[in-house]
């Protein structure tokens, strides 16, 4: 498998922010999400146990495709600063649980430069 891949973003707090993570195979052909049922976007202040967490939406929206989403409801309770983000995957059939994270990185929040949010 060719992931995690690591990608870092620009986010203006408040806004709708949406991506698509095209989710591949080593070899780059397109990564089979069939058997998956659960997709997280979770963004914390750090990594680890305690961490102040924010979460995003994930969904598989094409067979190797998860559109990834910051509401702008969710956005106005993130204060600007730098914060890590991990999108993942899982298979919750066998036990325990298969889960891949297949995009992480780092989330820079600016404010809005009007100061309206």
């Amino acid at each position: 498998m060719a992931f995690p891949k690591t990608h870092n973003l620009e986010y203006y707090r408040g806004d709708t922010f949406e991506f698509i993570v095209d989710v591949k195979n080593q070899d780059g052909s397109d990564f089979d999400l069939s058997g998956f049922e659960t997709y997280t976007f979770k963004i914390a202040n750090f990594r680890g146990a305690g961490a102040t967490q924010y979460t995003g939406t994930a969904v598989k929206v094409d067979p190797a495709d998860v559109k990834c989403t910051i509401t702008s409801t969710v956005g106005r309770t993130i204060p600007a600063g730098q914060y890590f983000y991990d999108v993942q995957i899982t298979d919750t059939t066998p036990t325990p649980n298969i889960i891949f994270t297949i995009l992480t990185g780092i989330l820079n929040v600016t404010d809005d430069v009007s100061g309206a949010v």
